[in-house]
C-alpha cells in the first residue's frame, strides 16, 4: 500500500499539471475520449509499477491487452483517469484507480482524487482509509440517494412515483461507489458496458467499508477474465443492498 500510495501522489501530480490545462484529446472506440493526461499517467504507472512487481500482470484501459496477465497469479488492473469526460470538462470528480488483484479478487486497492484532495485505500481484511476527507455518517433519509449514469438517472426522473432520491451525475463511476464507501450515497448502479478497470479498485474499497458490489443477480464479479467487460451493477452497504437491489428490479432502474 506504501508503494501504491507513492506512485499514486505522482500519478496525481501528473494529472493536474494537464487539468484545466492545455490537454491534447483524440477518440477512441465508442467515440470514448483519451487525452494525454490518460497516456502519460499510464505509462508512467506502468512502468513503475512493472520495476517494483515485474511479476505481476497488467492490464489497463490505455495499454493494449496481451493476455499474458491471464497466466499471472497476482494483476495489476488500472485506470489512468477515472472519468476521463469530467477531467477534460474540468470537472474535479476524477481519480487515479489501482487495484492489485489476486485469483480473481482484489486484494488491494487504491482510488486516488487528485483535485479533491482524496484518497480511498484499502487492504483485504484491514478496513478501509480515506484521507483528505471525512466519511459521512449514514443518514436518515425518506428515501435512499443513489446515483448513476446519465441514461439512469433520466429513467429514475421519469419514474411517476420513484422510490429512490438522486443525486445529479458524477463523471467517475469509481468515485460514485466509493461515495457508497464513504456514506454520502446510500446507492448506486451502472448499466453494463464498464470494464474492469473502472470498478476493481471500487469494489474492494466498498467490501471493506462494509458494501458490496454486485450484478443484478447478487454475485460478486471476478476478475482478470479473458472478457474484461462488466455488467450491470449494484452497490449499497451490506444491510441495505437487497433493499436497493429490489428497488433497481421492481421499478425498471436496470434492465
Amino acid at each position: 500500500m506504501e508503494l501504491l500510495q507513492a506512485i499514486c501522489i505522482e500519478a496525481g501530480e501528473i494529472g493536474m499539471k494537464y487539468f484545466r490545462s492545455d490537454n491534447d484529446v483524440w477518440y477512441k472506440h465508442g467515440n470514448s475520449p483519451v487525452s494525454q493526461a490518460d497516456r502519460e499517467i499510464d505509462d508512467f504507472l506502468r512502468q513503475s509499477l512493472n520495476t517494483h512487481r515485474p511479476d505481476y500482470g497488467w492490464l489497463s484501459e490505455e495499454t493494449e491487452d496481451g493476455k499474458e496477465r491471464l497466466n499471472q497469479k497476482r494483476v495489476v488492473i488500472a485506470d489512468p483517469i477515472d472519468g476521463t469526460r469530467g477531467f477534460i470538462a474540468g470537472q474535479e470528480e476524477w481519480c487515479i484507480s489501482i487495484a492489485i488483484v489476486e485469483d480473481g479478487r482484489p486484494v488491494e486497492a487504491i482510488l486516488h482524487c487528485p483535485a479533491l484532495a482524496q484518497t480511498y485505500a484499502a487492504t483485504k481484511g484491514n478496513g478501509l482509509s480515506i484521507t483528505g476527507s471525512t466519511p459521512e455518517p449514514p443518514q436518515e433519509r425518506s428515501k435512499p440517494l443513489v446515483t448513476g449514469s446519465k441514461k439512469l438517472i433520466e429513467v429514475i426522473r421519469s419514474l411517476p412515483d420513484s422510490p429512490v432520491d438522486v443525486l445529479d451525475f458524477i463523471p467517475s463511476l469509481a468515485y460514485r461507489l466509493a461515495m457508497v464507501a464513504s456514506g454520502g450515497l446510500d446507492g448506486a448502479f451502472a448499466r453494463g458496458g464498464a470494464s474492469e478497470w473502472d470498478v476493481a479498485a471500487a469494489d474492494l474499497i466498498l467490501e471493506e467499508a462494509n458494501c458490496k458490489l454486485t450484478d443484478r443477480g447478487g454475485n460478486k464479479l471476478s476478475y482478470n477474465k479473458r472478457s474484461v467487460g462488466v455488467p450491470a451493477l449494484v452497490a449499497a452497504s451490506n444491510s441495505n443492498h437487497s433493499n436497493i437491489l429490489g428497488l433497481a428490479k421492481s421499478s425498471g432502474i436496470l434492465h
